[in-house]
């Protein structure tokens, strides 16, 4: 398989994280943050200059990973003020994938409202009557833009988001019949937030062409206290699934990138150094 790691998990310099990945043997960078700003933020020169140091360090990008649509909410209505706002930083993203070569540009959803279905009276009385309807319209442009420039959208399943599980995010896909332009970007520790299994139970959601990318982190959640703790990649409550979903993809023919994300430290704030202490592991299960 491919791996890769989002850069700015070293470093926001993209030059040192480039030095770094090769220190390592990773191939895949995704881009995120570059120097102080979001992708999506640089200028046309900046982009340049982007393009010739992956270029010429022989690094292809991944993926586009800025936080479209992160922090909209049902109040928000296709052609509001925010929703234009973020639909025009798409379309700068994906001018600049153009540019960088990247076939996958991110996308996020609305935020996280706890209960959106029920039976037996919770329909009534627990639901968020109506939120999960208010989504699909608007990233339904998305798509569209998409579909035109020519690019595949990738949607995180996000802390905090709509769409935090495999099960949300092919049931939005299937909802905009796009499993031709838009896949699951599957991030397995931002899903033991709302508790579904990586592995089979979350894994088995992708099966059937709904897969795109994926992000590898290990943390330990405690939900009832509203905590969430990184760990060293193989010491969190992931550690015993990791094999079996490599297995999985390996048998399944999984032909997409892999990314490190890399925001674990070790009490220290030194994200480089926990970049360090979890890509062996990370190479050595995924590898």
């Amino acid at each position: 398989m491919k791996l890769g790691v989002i850069c700015d998990g070293i470093s926001r310099d993209l030059a040192h994280a480039l030095d770094v990945m090769d220190e390592f043997d990773l191939e895949y960078a995704e881009l995120q943050f570059v120097g102080d700003k979001e992708v999506g933020d640089h200028s046309r020169a900046e982009i340049a200059e982007i393009d010739a140091l992956l270029r010429d360090r022989g690094k292809p990008v991944s993926c586009l990973s800025r936080h479209v649509f992160a922090g909209m909410t049902a109040a928000n209505t296709p052609g509001d003020a925010l929703h234009i706002s973020q639909m025009d930083a798409l379309k700068r993203v994906i001018e600049m994938a153009h540019v960088v070569g990247a076939p996958l540009v991110r996308i996020m959803t609305q935020r996280k409202e706890q209960i959106l279905w029920g039976k037996n009276g919770a329909e009534k009385w627990n639901v968020a009557h109506g939120v999960w309807d208010t989504m699909a319209p608007m990233i339904a442009p998305a798509v569209e833009l998409a579909k035109a420039e020519g690019v595949v959208l990738v949607v995180e399943t996000g802390n905090g988001t709509l769409v935090n599980s495999n099960y949300t995010a092919r049931k939005l896909i299937d909802e905009l019949d796009a499993r031709d332009v838009l896949k699951v970007l599957w991030d397995p520790g931002n899903n033991c937030w709302c508790h579904e299994l990586a592995y089979p139970d979350g894994y088995n959601e992708l099966r059937g062409g709904y897969l795109g990318h994926i992000h590898i982190k290990d943390v330990r959640v405690d939900t009832p206290r509203a905590t969430l703790e990184v760990c060293r990649l193989g010491e969190g409550q992931l550690g015993d699934l990791f094999e079996p979903i490599s297995q999985a993809l390996k048998a399944d023919g999984y032909a997409g990138v892999i990314s490190l994300e890399s925001v674990y430290h070790p009490g220290n704030g030194d994200f480089e150094e926990g970049f360090r202490l979890c890509v062996e592991k990370f190479k050595e299960i995924f590898g």
